[in-house]
């Protein structure tokens, strides 16, 4: 990829060491049912002073090359004036945005879903560019039962996000393509590490035959795990050997960088089975980051609970996982310094 390309120079900032990317794009819902269940009302405004506190924690550029915003969020300001995305920008963090309209079943294959919002696409992130927008994400989900996902399911779902990685690489964004396998529900491992094999091959087919550019977009997948309902759990490095097996099986080594969801794992756990992936693969042909959201940003919501005085404790905590995450990044993390922080 020539230097001069766009594309080329938003995935050097975003691979930078020791970095990873925040998602902060949770919809209203999403962000209204986390408040919700913190006695948090949920308003404009008070999303506007979390988002807020979140981006201007002292030092947490160290350890963040993007975040992923939610739409409203580029039109908000700071208390005194500034732009929440110029914010990001000036601390040398890439300002990105979640483009997609949210999931819909998807006819003739019950119980799987499709996610819609390609229609306009390219026209939208002509406008978020004018804010600074430099990569966009689109989610693509698969629920695990007997009989899901169908075929028809893995299929359409792969060509929804080529088609949306290619429209962005022709606007001079670079997409995250976001293929999440849930964690809900009973199955295996085993089960999980079958439908992220086919998953992942299936998405790698059509980003082929859409001529996505590999060099020039990251890939945010789900781990390898049992059920959150299973009765027995895996251990960090059976859950970074089980993962990192399926991306070697599928994801050419041209991708630059893989940016795990947590997907309903605690912070710690997020983190432990990161960190194990990079200890147990330092020379893995990608790199192996981070793009939380709920395992960086749980331990701020909580801390802040919607009252100004919380800011200073909020923003610690989120420093703390900003900071953990950066060391599992290089496998340099531990219990101790965890416990230590």
């Amino acid at each position: 990829m020539a230097t001069d390309n766009p594309l080329h120079a938003t995935i050097l900032e975003l691979t930078r060491p020791g970095r990873g990317i925040l998602a902060a794009d949770e919809s209203q819902p999403t962000i209204t049912k986390r408040f919700k269940a913190l006695g948090i009302e949920s308003t404009e405004e008070t999303r506007r002073n979390y988002r807020q506190l979140l981006f201007t924690t002292r030092g947490a550029e160290e350890y963040l090359s993007g975040v992923i915003l939610f739409e409203e969020t580029l039109s908000q300001r700071t208390d005194d004036g500034a732009p929440l995305p110029e914010v990001l920008t000036r601390a040398g963090i890439l300002p990105g945005i979640k483009v997609d309209k949210g999931t819909t079943p998807l006819p003739n294959a019950p119980g799987d879903l499709i996610t819609q919002g390609l229609d306009g696409l390219g026209e939208r992130l002509k406008e978020y560019k004018k804010y600074g927008v430099r990569f966009a994400k689109w989610r693509e989900v698969y629920g695990i039962t007997d009989a899901n996902p169908t075929a028809l399911g893995i299929e359409a779902n792969a060509e929804v996000l080529a088609r949306y990685a290619a429209v962005c690489q022709q606007e001079g964004i670079v997409p995250i393509v976001e293929p999440e396998v849930l964690i809900d529900g009973d199955h295996t491992m085993s089960r999980c590490r079958e439908v992220s094999d086919a998953v992942l091959h299936a998405v790698f087919t059509a980003l082929h035959r859409h001529k996505v550019m590999l060099e020039g977009m990251v890939l945010k997948p789900s781990m390898v795990l049992p059920g959150k309902e299973h009765s027995s759990k895996a251990t960090a490095e059976q859950i970074a050997t089980a993962t990192v097996e399926v991306l070697l099986c599928n994801v050419p080594a041209a991708v630059p960088t893989i940016n795990f969801l947590s997907g309903g794992q605690s912070p710690e756990e997020a983190t432990a089975n990161l960190n194990a992936m990079n200890k147990l693969y330092p020379r893995a042909p990608w790199v192996l980051s981070f793009s939380y959201a709920r395992a960086l940003q749980d331990p701020a919501m909580r801390a802040w609970g919607g009252r100004p005085e919380n800011v200073p404790a909020a923003q610690k905590a989120f420093h703390q996982r900003v900071k953990m995450n950066s060391l599992a990044r290089a496998g340099k993390w531990t219990p101790e310094l965890e416990r230590a922080a």
